[in-house]
């Protein structure tokens, strides 16, 4: 499948998808409807193991939300933003595949959004960040509330929604914004890297670790307990385990279902 504003690009095991509305990959009603059927359509490929959110416009991330869009949006069009804004949210936080973000340039509003629900972001040392809604009267819509006080602490979270502003990447490797930075040029080499190096784990392992980690994450501790139970549960009738202690006492390379 085609899209107009989102670039599909599989690399062997990893699948790239990228935001591409130049100048500035400011996000308008038509680029938006693309981004839920384009993460699908790398979530149905078996050869893509890893999912990376990025962008084809050098330098400009995503700016978040073309503004235009907001104009006279009324209380449906409002709703419609809300809910889709939401669905996606979901989608990338509950993925079966290990999603990953390569940050490059200017990440705000929206974009910075997508990014929070990945598992791990690694942003070229050019990068910049922020989530300037309160300047218009607004919140981050894209769960950006929710994913910024669980990745960053409420304190964090307050400093970045409170003020607004755009902060570089070694604030935001800091605040744990962020989790690797790395040189403009070997941004997405490296992360071309880690995803390969994440394709040679068994799938429904790193699956399972998502699922503790996200679910049981955002859960009461018993009620994570409860999400770990049950997936280590799974595991250990899952092929892959026998394989995994067979190859690890053979002292040889595992061969994964």
């Amino acid at each position: 499948m085609d899209f107009e504003f989102i670039n599909l690009d599989v690399r062997g095991p990893v699948g790239w998808f990228r935001f591409n509305r130049p100048p500035r990959n400011a996000v308008h009603w038509e680029m938006f409807h693309e981004f839920y059927p384009a993460l699908e359509a790398l979530q149905q490929r078996p050869d893509v193991r890893v999912i990376v959110i990025a962008t084809a416009v050098p330098g400009h991330f995503s700016a978040g939300a073309d503004l235009s869009v907001f104009q006279n949006i009324g209380k449906e069009g409002m709703r419609d933003w809300v809910v889709n804004s939401h669905r996606l949210a979901r989608a990338v936080r509950e993925s079966e595949k290990p999603v990953l973000a390569a940050i490059d340039g200017i990440a705000v509003g929206g974009g910075l959004e997508m990014t929070l629900h990945a598992d791990l972001r690694f942003a070229g040392s050019n990068a910049r960040f922020g989530q300037p809604e309160v300047n218009i009267g607004f919140v981050p819509p894209l769960g950006g509330t929710q994913g910024l006080v669980r990745l960053v602490g409420r304190s964090n979270a307050f400093r970045i929604l409170y003020g607004g502003d755009i902060f570089s990447a070694d604030v935001a490797l800091q605040m744990g914004l962020v989790d690797f930075l790395c040189e403009p040029d070997g941004l997405e080499s490296d992360v071309q890297a880690y995803g390969e190096m994440l394709a040679t784990k068994p799938a429904n392992t790193l699956a399972a670790i998502r699922r503790c980690l996200i679910e049981g994450g955002d859960s009461p501790f018993d009620d994570g307990l409860a999400v770990e139970a049950g997936v280590a549960n799974a595991l250990g009738a899952h092929p892959n385990f026998e394989e995994g202690v067979t190859s690890f006492l053979e002292k040889r390379k595992p061969n994964w279902v």
